[in-house]
């Protein structure tokens, strides 16, 4: 019998990013530069103007992962 995957949807919204943000130790430019994006899409986002696209999100993820960022997923 295979196994079922189960996959989790992680909602990047302002306070988790800033949260993560400051878990690196990073300032909004810094991020910026490791996403690929500008620093002003850094700020929109942790003031909840827009959201980060879903491939960001996804990468936002791997980060979270990586540092072993603690966030809680829903399904």
């Amino acid at each position: 019998m295979a196994k079922r995957r189960v996959t989790y949807k992680v909602e990047w919204n302002p306070e988790r990013i800033k949260a993560l943000r400051d878990h690196l130790g990073m300032t909004q430019r810094q991020l910026a530069d490791e996403l690929g994006v500008r620093q002003q899409t850094i700020s929109e986002w942790e003031v909840g103007v827009y959201i980060p696209r879903r491939s960001t999100q996804k990468y936002l993820s791997l980060i979270a992962e990586r540092v072993r960022f603690k966030y809680k997923v829903g399904k």
